[in-house]
């Protein structure tokens, strides 16, 4: 399949600027979410017979591979991809505020580095008719695979408020997810990664770590797993003080990594801003696994992204400490079936982490 992504019909994507190519796949998987007979076969024959479910912050994920948040932002065509051998799909980035997100041209590819910059900046619909349109969807179909919706900071919300911000979208979304995650490392909201600081980050993960519990008290179940995705331009020091934030708090766990403002050679001489995705982000997003999982002794569930590109990186992934790998630019080169490759690959070293 990958073959034939990558001869025949790349080709004609990538003559197409890359959002609008990006709004096609949408339309296209979205479609596809609506022919249950033809996901339900599709879904049967790119599953891994011999893939054990991984039992992860009390989720069952039924193979490794997730694609990330940043592809289906607007929960469209979620429902589609266990047909292209996900195990999980993460939604969003989910702003409180629909927003249109930053000036056009704003994605950039560089096929020579299997790498894409990026400066969306949250272009989203908003949590309330994201919500809306999910209830309508879990009110006509059985979930498949786990759904994880990504909120993040509105751009019209000062730094001063965001609590209230986040804490708006998570009430609104929060009975749609099998888990939460917190992006406070996009470089494309301006004084996003200022969430990052330990007296920002306790005071918005406290407050939302309460209000998951009231939550879940209220209605006699258990809070909602909380996740929380992090930049991979952290110095250690940086990223001990967020281990113990979660650690105090109780978090169920990290993403690394979000996408990278840092070009060195030999991509210093790219002129666009933004966040740097694909393979040249590989290496750091698992050095930044590596010294989570040492650091946590691999206790703390770790979801890895970053250059996920082929059975070797993945694999590499799952080496340095990830419980789960995610996918997003590593699918817009190698093509929509990359999720079943990797799922396959992965399935003998998978094993049940509680």
């Amino acid at each position: 399949m990958g073959f034939y992504y990558e001869k025949l019909i790349r080709p004609i994507l990538f003559r197409q600027d890359p959002e609008k190519a990006h709004d096609l796949g949408v339309l296209t998987l979205d479609y596809l979410g609506r022919l249950g007979g033809l996901c339900r076969l599709m879904e049967w024959y790119n599953r891994p017979s011999y893939a054990e479910p991984i039992e992860l912050f009390g989720v069952t994920f039924p193979n490794a591979v997730g694609l990330a948040a940043g592809m289906d932002k607007n929960a469209r065509f979620w429902r589609a991809a266990p047909a292209l051998g996900f195990g999980h799909v993460e939604i969003g980035t989910v702003t409180r505020h629909r927003q249109p997100g930053n000036d056009r041209p704003r994605v950039f590819r560089y096929p020579e580095h299997n790498a894409i910059i990026n400066r969306m900046g949250f272009n989203n619909d908003g949590a309330e008719i994201i919500a809306k349109r999910l209830k309508k969807d879990s009110a006509h179909k059985k979930r498949r695979i786990p759904l994880g919706i990504n909120i993040g900071k509105s751009k019209v919300t000062p730094l001063e408020q965001a609590v209230e911000d986040y804490l708006f979208s998570f009430n609104t979304l929060v009975e749609y997810a099998d888990y939460i995650t917190v992006n406070v490392s996009s470089p494309n909201t301006p004084d996003l990664r200022k969430l990052q600081d330990k007296a920002h980050l306790e005071q918005l993960l406290g407050e939302l770590c309460r209000a998951n519990r009231n939550r879940a008290r209220k209605l006699g179940e258990k809070p909602k797993p909380m996740l929380l995705k992090i930049a991979p331009d952290l110095s250690w020091r940086q990223i001990d003080e967020i281990l113990s934030v979660v650690y105090d708090l109780q978090l169920d766990g990290l993403i690394a990594t979000n996408t990278t403002i840092q070009r060195g050679a030999p991509l210093n001489s790219l002129e666009q801003s933004g966040g740097l995705s694909g393979e040249p982000l590989h290496r750091r997003s698992c050095d930044v696994i590596n010294y989570i999982s040492r650091s946590t002794a691999g206790k703390l569930p770790l979801i890895g992204v970053g250059g996920v590109f082929d059975p070797e990186s993945a694999g590499r992934m799952v080496d340095n400490g990830a419980h789960l790998v995610q996918i997003y630019t590593g699918m817009v080169y190698r093509g929509p079936f990359l999720a079943r490759e990797l799922a396959h690959a992965l399935a003998p070293k998978q094993r049940v982490w509680l």
